[in-house]
């Protein structure tokens, strides 16, 4: 098994922010962090009635996963076959540089199934999940940014870099920061 590993590291919140001055209506983004992680296992027992595989965890313990009823070749799946199972986690963060934004959250989600010409199961998950935040104070002074997120409670942001700090000014109360959880899974199964 691979550990999960870093592909790209957080590009600061307000490193672009000085580009919000002159694009009005539009998304900018402020920074990315992404996640790889990549296993090899095999199935112990495999519950189709339950939709329920376990799989061999990384000390030879059994690991369940629970499927939903969508799993239609689960019945395809035996003890001893192989799973590959790579999955790739990404959050972006955008500043909306309209204002009046509301906080909300978004959920989208869809799946790809393996083809009939492959009768092992598996296939590729992928879901988004985006949490806006709107800006709601900014304290120049004490280099803060005060904001609401959809659960209705506000946090503040200390900004500690001088050069990001001066780059404060470009904001506005009212304007939107995007969180997008991006998750990717693709999962094959071989014998």
């Amino acid at each position: 098994m691979k550990p999960i590993r870093s592909l790209t590291c957080v590009v600061a919140l307000a490193s672009i922010i000085s580009t919000a001055g002159f694009a009005r209506a539009a998304d900018v983004p402020l920074g990315s962090h992404s996640m790889e992680g990549h296993i090899v296992t095999r199935v112990v027992a495999v519950d189709p009635a339950n939709y329920q595989v376990t799989v061999e965890g990384p000390d030879k313990s059994p690991v369940p996963i629970q499927l939903t009823d969508k799993a239609k070749a689960l019945h395809n799946l035996k003890v001893g076959d192989t799973v590959d199972i790579h999955v790739i986690r990404s959050v972006a963060y955008v500043l909306d540089t309209d204002v009046d934004g509301a906080p909300g959250v978004s959920n989208e989600s869809m799946t790809i199934r393996a083809t009939k010409d492959n009768p092992n199961p598996g296939g590729e998950a992928v879901r988004q999940v985006k949490v806006t935040s709107k800006i709601t104070h900014i304290d120049l002074k004490r280099h803060e940014v005060t904001l609401l997120p959809p659960e209705g409670k506000e946090t503040v942001l200390k900004v500690e870099d001088p050069k990001l700090q001066v780059r404060m000014k470009k904001l506005q109360v009212g304007q939107t920061i995007n969180a997008i959880y991006t998750e990717v899974m693709h999962v094959k199964t071989s014998r």
